[in-house]
């Protein structure tokens, strides 16, 4: 029987749903036509194996989307780098649709999240819903996909590792770590990129229910 329930908290509760139409636009600009679910597919693999800080800066950005851009074949100069940054770097985060999901969930809630000293207020700012347990890598000096990171869930809890079930969008920072601790894992898939995988899978947070 599950007794909680915890989400992983960028790119599974909140999002920047125009990034990837800013990304196509700034690109459409140079005359390169790419459709919004290749820019999508390929910044989520990429995310898989770069290491994201908790506080990002234009240094990290410019070697991020020059990798996603060679991806495409497309020559990262300067100049196209900074317009993709300029576009995107102030973009907000906002919840998912399928966050509504929150309030049928009558088990108490947690996040655990790589995120710099706003993650409370970010919370605060998008959600009625109350978090009575916030893990953040700033604040607890800890990070995914540490497995010690994801041990606090079962200190903090006094639940057993099975009694937890966990979302996330990551397979390298959530599905992996919070398997080998012994939670109830699914992994958050909106854009259907791991249709093979035999691990446990949602497209849309509101199909949660079913391992509730």
């Amino acid at each position: 029987m599950i007794k909680a329930v915890f989400f992983d908290v960028a790119n599974t509760l909140l999002g920047k749903p125009a990034l990837f139409g800013t990304i196509q636009h700034v690109l459409q600009e140079d005359g390169f036509d790419i459709p919004v679910t290749e820019l999508a597919k390929k910044h989520v693999w990429l995310s898989e194996v770069v290491d994201f800080p908790d506080k990002t800066s234009a240094e990290f950005y410019k070697d991020f989307n020059s990798k996603l851009l060679m991806q495409f074949g497309i020559i990262p100069t300067e100049d196209l780098l900074a317009r993709i940054f300029q576009a995107c770097t102030y973009l907000p985060w906002n919840p998912f649709p399928d966050t509504q999901i929150l309030k049928s969930i009558s088990q108490p809630v947690g996040v655990i999240s790589n995120w710099d000293h706003t993650l409370r207020n970010k919370l605060a700012e998008n959600f009625d819903t109350e978090f009575k347990w916030i893990l953040g890598s700033a604040d607890t000096q800890s990070r995914k996909p540490s497995l010690g990171f994801y041990k606090r869930i079962l200190d903090l809890t006094g639940f057993m590792p099975e009694e937890i079930l966990y979302a996330g969008d990551s397979l390298k920072l959530d599905i992996v770590p919070a398997v080998s601790v012994g939670l109830k894992a699914v992994l958050v898939d909106r854009y259907n990129l791991y249709p093979y995988s035999k691990t446990d899978r949602v497209t849309s947070l509101d199909e949660l229910i079913n391992y509730l």
